[in-house]
């Protein structure tokens, strides 16, 4: 028993580098920057319409309006909390 984590995390980098790296995101999928170290993470678009993480995008529209400072989505949360809640959406 266990369960299937959908998500790709990757060490990010410069925003620079950050931004040269969207295109290495797989059709379907969106890249979010989470915890202290802002590390990347490749989500499926399908969890923006998720209730539990529309909180977070709400929780990151309060604390950066639509100014990132990653070039990309950025979530205020830790990365435990990030992948608790992820997944939490990846259970059938």
């Amino acid at each position: 028993m266990g369960f299937r984590l959908n998500v790709i995390r990757q060490a990010s980098f410069a925003t620079s580098q950050a931004a040269s790296k969207s295109a290495g995101v797989p059709k379907g999928y969106v890249a979010v920057y989470v915890g202290e170290k802002q590390t990347r993470f490749v989500i499926p678009i399908s969890y923006l319409n998720q209730p539990l993480f529309q909180e977070l995008l709400h929780q990151a529209e309060e604390e950066f309006g639509y100014d990132h400072p990653m070039g990309g989505l950025t979530i205020p949360c830790t990365e435990d909390v990030f992948q608790h809640i992820t997944s939490c959406l990846n259970e059938p």
